[in-house]
């Protein structure tokens, strides 16, 4: 089941979503809107191996915005912090956006319960489209689980994006066994 505004409310005053800084405007009838932070990352090598350590290079959007390209991956975060630890949300782009033909995640919409940290997303775009920091990018939206969590994601010790970061954090797929 989806949250409603108010399981929403209730959720963060009991401490089971925890999203800052909150401003209650954000609140939509089952979701929460979510905004790009002023960081941005692309990958430095043009081809990237996932068996190897594809680094990234970070860049502040400036206050006249920022053009993404098309045929580019992009990183970016949110502005808003979040935790999770009763429920499983998941990201999705604000109609609005996709309607700019921006892609906020290509495959990275669910979260996990735990999950303990800003978002990255992946963002992709069909044609050239200037973004701004701060703007509207996507919308939290939670389930209920059923059945207790053995191990929460921030407490997995194969978690592999716990470290606490307002930037976006590179693909850290190299640190699998495969």
């Amino acid at each position: 089941m989806i949250l409603t505004d108010t399981a929403i409310l209730s959720a963060i005053e009991k401490g089971e979503i925890v999203i800052n800084p909150y401003n209650r405007d954000d609140l939509g009838t089952n979701s929460y809107d979510v905004h790009l932070s002023p960081y941005l990352a692309t990958y430095i090598d043009d081809v990237l191996d996932a068996k190897q350590h594809n680094e990234i290079r970070h860049f502040e959007i400036p206050e006249e915005g920022y053009i993404l390209e098309p045929k580019k991956t992009y990183l970016g975060s949110t502005i808003e912090y979040t935790e999770t630890h009763k429920h499983v949300p998941f990201l999705e782009g604000k109609s609005s956006v996709g309607r700019l033909g921006i892609d906020i995640h290509a495959t990275a919409g669910k979260g996990d319960v735990g999950f303990c940290n800003h978002w990255t997303l992946e963002i992709s775009v069909a044609q050239q489209v200037r973004v701004y920091a701060g703007m509207p990018i996507g919308q939290l939206i939670y389930f209920t689980v059923e059945g207790a969590v053995e191990t929460p994601y921030n407490s997995k010790q194969s978690a592999k994006y716990t470290k606490r970061s307002p930037r976006p954090m590179e693909s850290m797929m190299w640190k699998n066994a495969f």
